[in-house]
């Protein structure tokens, strides 16, 4: 049997809001364990009113360090600076190389600063883009709502210049004297309880079709400088294993409720192996038990509420195949306890993710080469400039040599985003109509009768052309 690399990537925040889906991205990537690479030389695009510059050519942004961080509790903050970290699994290839493999994984790294002009209104701006202060909002696309409150932006953003490619022959474990070649993140969270988020990847170990595969997941541990060093195979305890497919579809959450990060991944028939964290630097957890049945051969988290039923328990959605991410889908919630994730939940729905209007189609500026229709994906709806409420990452990609990422923000009520999905049987109902100039929404208002709406505008944009090297 041959493994199923996922292509989503998802990242978890202990019982609260807020799913990384790059991924949903997912997903990134090449080859710096400290800092990122120098860059090579390139150019700039023209960019619309009120965008950042797209950066494309085969260097776009300089290179900055990593900046140095004490810790957080940010599932995906790799270096641990207070600042979401977006993981990218798809970057375009260099002209020429249709038939070869992309960089590998690529990580942008959010900081104070962020890396694009804000977009919105009169609120001051700065870094990604998120406003503060108060005034009247408007911007061209949100009307001319009032905005009374002070809001809670810091200007913190992903910033392209602070960048690092994440790939097989660099960062990979090998397994039987063999490094992987398949390589895709799958899901970020503290495993090792040390402030830093830690990378779950997909690999593709040899297997010769007899008995039990070997694991193909490994964990890349997060530090003070982002993530580095030779990933590690994870751990299953052979009796948290049942059948001969491979473990498969990781996800991270606190599923007994202790405040520790754990694992839970497919086994063969719909079981399911709990893995209790926190997990050791060799890839081991605390504890694991038999496998628990009643799943399915698709794990996923609840989005963007990982608890979904309210009891303090984070819990699963499995499925009989994978969804594509940002699509409305069904599932079947399996409900975190003090044992895991054991008792059935009912149905649980996920909600179509409406996308804005995509940026300037790739291909159509300087030294731009792709073919084919454009397609824009939804990657990932996180926070990523500070304001506690989701912001919106797409890819907009015209074959495989052309691409951009948009970071959107978001505005209006936060708790309106808890309505993305939902466990059918009706435990969490938010999402009352709002009022125009909310108080702390701050210049971007404007719209009556929704609490929430995407900035038409991307507060920055860039291409994956920047991890060539």
């Amino acid at each position: 049997m041959r493994i199923r690399v996922a292509r989503t990537f998802f990242a978890r925040t202990l019982g609260t809001t807020g799913v990384c889906a790059l991924v949903c991205t997912a997903t990134l990537l090449a080859g710096c364990t400290t800092g990122p690479d120098r860059a090579a030389g390139g150019g700039r695009a023209k960019a619309g009113k009120g965008d950042t510059a797209p950066l494309t050519g085969r260097a776009g942004a300089v290179r900055r360090p990593v900046p140095l961080g004490r810790g957080s509790r940010l599932p995906d903050d790799f270096n641990g600076d207070g600042h979401r970290d977006l993981v990218l699994n798809d970057l375009v290839k260099a002209p020429g190389d249709s038939y070869g493999d992309d960089a590998g994984i690529g990580i942008v790294y959010g900081t104070a600063a962020g890396g694009g002009k804000g977009a919105s209104g009169t609120g001051k701006t700065s870094g990604a883009g998120a406003e503060a202060g108060t005034g009247t909002g408007t911007d061209g696309d949100a009307g001319s709502g009032a905005g009374s409150g002070a809001g809670a932006a810091s200007g913190a953003g992903i910033d392209p210049a602070i960048r690092q490619t994440i790939g097989p022959r660099t960062h990979g474990a090998r397994v039987a004297g063999v490094l992987p070649a398949a390589f895709d993140a799958e899901a970020a969270c503290d495993l090792d309880q040390d402030g830093f988020g830690d990378l779950i990847i997909a690999t593709d170990p040899p297997y010769d079709g007899n008995g039990m595969p070997p694991v193909p997941l490994q964990i890349l541990f997060g530090g003070p400088t982002g993530l580095g060093g030779r990933a590690v195979v994870l751990q299953i305890p052979g009796k948290a294993r049942f059948g001969n497919e491979w473990p498969d579809h990781p996800v991270c959450g606190d599923f007994d409720g202790d405040g520790k990060a754990d694992l839970a991944v497919t086994a063969s028939a719909g079981q399911v192996s709990f893995l209790r964290g926190p997990f050791t630097r060799a890839g081991a957890p605390r504890a694991a038990s038999a496998p628990i049945p009643g799943g399915g051969p698709v794990l996923e988290a609840p989005a963007p509420v990982a608890d979904a039923d309210g009891d303090g328990y984070d819990d699963l959605v499995y499925a009989d195949r994978a969804r594509t991410p940002g699509r409305a889908a069904r599932g079947a919630l399996l409900l975190g306890g003090p044992d895991g994730p054991g008792r059935q939940g009912g149905s649980y729905r996920f909600k179509a993710v409406e996308l804005p209007p995509a940026p300037a189609s790739p291909g159509s500026g300087a030294g731009s080469s792709g073919k084919g229709k454009t397609v824009t994906d939804f990657l990932v709806a996180a926070d990523f400039t500070g304001d506690q409420r989701p912001d919106l990452v797409t890819r907009t990609h015209r074959g495989e040599a052309t691409d951009l990422i948009a970071l959107y923000g978001l505005y209006g009520s936060a708790d309106d985003a808890d309505d993305a999905g939902a466990a059918d049987a009706g435990t969490r109902a938010k999402g009352a109509a709002g009022t125009t100039g909310t108080t702390g929404t701050t210049g971007t208002t404007g719209t009556t009768g929704t609490t929430q709406g995407v900035t038409k505008r991307p507060l920055l944009t860039f291409s994956t052309s920047i991890f060539l090297r």
